[in-house]
């Protein structure tokens, strides 16, 4: 009975040394392993990106540019435009005064000849006609200053009134 026993510790001792062998070879293995992940990871140095994902992140990008891009333009415009009508009613209102000026210059020089004629005519009729016709005649000179003011403002209102309605059709 002892020699089926020897045989099968012999063959125990065998299958105990393969399995020893076989660990050993798996543990040198496995070992490596982190070696080979090392070799085997693949480093981007540089990233390339196909073209058809490009594109797509340029139009993304140019659609969310654009409206802002529209907005800030229509914002620029307005208040550019905003400052030559403001220009074109300060150079409205420059030659209006200018204008006055220019009147109230000459009328004054004409109330300075027509107050030394009436004082003229006052002196060789003795009346106090003259006197009334010289303050109806100033009266009327002022009348007529007043409605030609009128009309210049008018005018120009009209005028800018014109630009502004052609600037509203042109932005439309």
């Amino acid at each position: 009975m002892a020699n089926p026993l020897a045989d099968c510790v012999a063959s125990l001792r065998a299958s105990n040394h393969l399995l020893a062998n076989s660990v050993s070879i798996l543990d040198t293995a496995v070992n490596d392993f982190p070696r080979l992940t090392k070799v085997l990871q693949t480093t981007k140095h540089f990233e390339l990106l196909p073209t058809s994902d490009l594109s797509a992140a340029q139009s993304r990008l140019l659609s969310s540019l654009i409206p802002e891009f529209n907005s800030l333009l229509a914002r620029v415009e307005t208040h550019l435009d905003r400052l030559e009508r403001r220009e074109q009613a300060l150079i409205a209102r420059c030659e209006l005064l200018e204008g006055r000026l220019s009147m109230s210059g000459e009328d004054g020089e004409a109330m300075t000849r027509s107050s030394a004629a009436g004082a003229g005519r006052k002196s060789l009729a003795g009346e106090g006609d003259g006197s009334r016709e010289a303050l109806r005649l100033k009266a009327v000179r002022a009348k007529k200053e007043r409605l030609a003011y009128t009309v210049e403002r008018l005018s120009l209102q009209a005028q800018q009134r014109e630009r502004q309605l052609r600037m509203s059709v042109a932005a439309q």
